[in-house]
């Protein structure tokens, strides 16, 4: 593989110089799932090294990013398995980046296609500094209140899943795109600015340097420990009613990858039920089957945090067909051109 050398001194892999063809898997995912010393990522990576003698090659990007990526490799790909987010799933698939695949087990994993599946359950959420705030924004429009000035800071949509995730819920909460666009808009008098990185907003609460920003369950749940400081919380709207847009990890087979059939069984290990079952204790996501349920400690918390929230999700398809317009709208609205 051409940037073979490059990849494994830039990446958080597996591999080493000395594997060959044929022993290898490469994977490029969204952030998330390897954070931590022991994360979910890691540990089965090992366990599927460990049974089948093939090395997984890991890169990571923001799920926007590395959808950009696999574009740009379109006439020699480098990757056999791709993992992301919607819409940025639904727009590999449109554009033929993925190959048709049906892993085992898909009959317990609901919203699957023939081209990518849910790999781990997640939610959108927002996260504040509890010790400079005592209590959180309890509505979308105590975000607007002065004191949130160049406190407040948001991922961007079309770069971050998690920052498109917001636009979504905006439109969501709001009943509109029109109401929605109009409320970020307003919302962007106490914006920091452009942030390509969620992951890299939750040491900023910490720090206190800003007070809120946005995340998502999975990785808010797993960066606690590292950053104290932080609380989830979900803004309600007029009516008092506190949502979470659903926002799943979902791997896909890479269109003419170089190592198709390694990709295929990296997929079907990491949907297997003793792979899934670990999930929520090693990197707080949540099972994607309905036919098993952790009984970990960490998966309870995170059940428990989403209690009283109410969750939903868009036609993806819908949403990357218009995904350029709105985001063009978006800079518009936020004067971010």
């Amino acid at each position: 593989m051409k940037p073979f050398r490059l990849t494994c001194l830039l990446t958080i892999t597996l591999c080493s110089t000395s594997v060959f063809a044929g022993d290898i898997v490469t994977v490029y995912s969204a952030d998330g799932l390897h954070d931590g010393n022991n994360s979910w990522y890691k540990n089965q990576f090992e366990a599927f090294t460990k049974q089948t003698g093939i090395k997984v090659q890991y890169i990571e990007s923001g799920s926007g990013a590395i959808v950009e990526r696999l574009a740009k490799e379109r006439t020699n790909p480098q990757a056999d398995v791709l993992i992301s987010v919607s819409p940025f799933i639904q727009r590999a698939a449109k554009t033929q980046l993925l190959a048709q695949f049906t892993p085992d087990g898909t009959a317990s994993i609901p919203n699957s296609t023939p081209y990518y599946t849910p790999l781990v359950n997640n939610y959108l959420t927002f996260i504040y500094n509890d010790k400079l705030l005592k209590t959180p924004p309890t509505s979308w429009a105590d975000l607007l209140d002065p004191r949130f000035k160049n406190k407040l800071q948001y991922s961007t949509p079309g770069q971050a899943g998690d920052g498109t995730a917001v636009m979504l819920q905006a439109f969501h909460s709001f009943a509109s795109k029109e109401a929605g666009f109009d409320y970020l808009g307003k919302l962007q008098t106490n914006n920091v600015g452009p942030s390509a990185s969620t992951g890299k907003l939750t040491a900023l609460v910490n720090k206190g340097e800003i007070y809120v920003a946005n995340g998502d369950l999975q990785m808010n749940l797993s960066q606690m420990a590292r950053n104290p400081n932080i609380k989830i919380f979900w803004p309600a709207d007029d009516k008092g009613q506190r949502s979470a847009l659903v926002l799943p990890y979902v791997v896909g087979l890479v269109n003419q990858g170089p190592e198709t059939e390694n990709g295929k069984k990296l997929i079907n290990f990491l949907l297997s039920k003793q792979s899934q079952n670990r999930v929520s204790e090693l990197s707080w996501g949540l099972p994607v089957r309905t036919d098993i349920t952790p009984s970990d400690a960490q998966y309870h918390t995170a059940i428990s945090t989403m209690k009283g929230i109410t969750t939903w999700q868009p036609d993806w398809d819908q949403v990357e067909q218009s995904l350029t317009d709105d985001i063009s709208r978006w800079h518009q609205v936020t004067e971010s051109e």
